[in-house]
């Protein structure tokens, strides 16, 4: 059963809970949206992640092939001389976009600059440079993951955040304002019908006295 609120018996106060019911009930409603878009870009998110993390493993499968292909061309110990001398940071641009009030991190990596790579065509096979691009398709992937599975994890928290608003507002709040206000209703009822009781007595006592 409802747990009734506490109010003065008044009907000033039964005014102020309806209109408090009826602001409970809009908010409902927005909140109730507000979870649908949040649910449907959790279901897409969720949907892309697993597609994000498809195109990872095969850009790491592709690029250890290569690179196998290019340790058994060059030789191990060339290789590796290779790519420490095409060691660089990696750069990623950060963002923020907005979904349905949730701040989601927007990720992307940055691809160096050409003139930047640290060995050279004409002393290396295509074999290292097909490796490198793979590598940085790798990289890509990677950022593009972290921003989807951050999002995911941003989402679920809100998501759960709003379903607790709701429960509350469906199952606390709204019946408790309905309670309260059907208690109030009742008795000013039952308090105009004792009032119209002693008014007909009273007639009746001054008709008698007439």
């Amino acid at each position: 059963m409802p747990q009734l609120i506490r109010v003065r018996p008044t009907k000033i106060e039964l005014v102020k809970l309806k209109r408090r019911l009826s602001l409970a009930q809009r908010v409902q409603k927005i909140v109730k949206d507000r979870l649908s878009i949040l649910t449907m870009e959790f279901l897409q998110t969720a949907k892309e992640t697993v597609e994000a993390k498809r195109n990872l493993l095969d850009a790491m499968s592709q690029m250890y092939r290569a690179l196998s292909i290019a340790a058994g061309y060059h030789g191990y110990v060339a290789l590796e001389k290779e790519l420490l001398a095409s060691k660089a940071d990696v750069a990623v641009t950060t963002g923020l976009r907005n979904v349905a009030g949730v701040r989601i991190p927007a990720l992307e990596f940055k691809e160096p600059a050409k003139s930047m790579r640290g060995y050279s065509l004409l002393e290396t096979s295509s074999c290292v440079d097909h490796g490198a691009q793979l590598a940085r398709k790798s990289l890509n992937a990677i950022v593009e993951l972290a921003e989807l599975q951050r999002g995911l994890e941003l989402l679920g928290m809100e998501i759960n955040r709003t379903k607790r608003i709701t429960n509350a507002l469906e199952y606390i709040i709204i019946p408790s304002l309905q309670a309260t206000i059907h208690y109030l209703a009742m008795k000013f009822e039952e308090r105009d019908r004792e009032e119209k009781g002693r008014l007909k007595r009273v007639k009746v006592l001054l008709a008698r006295k007439e």
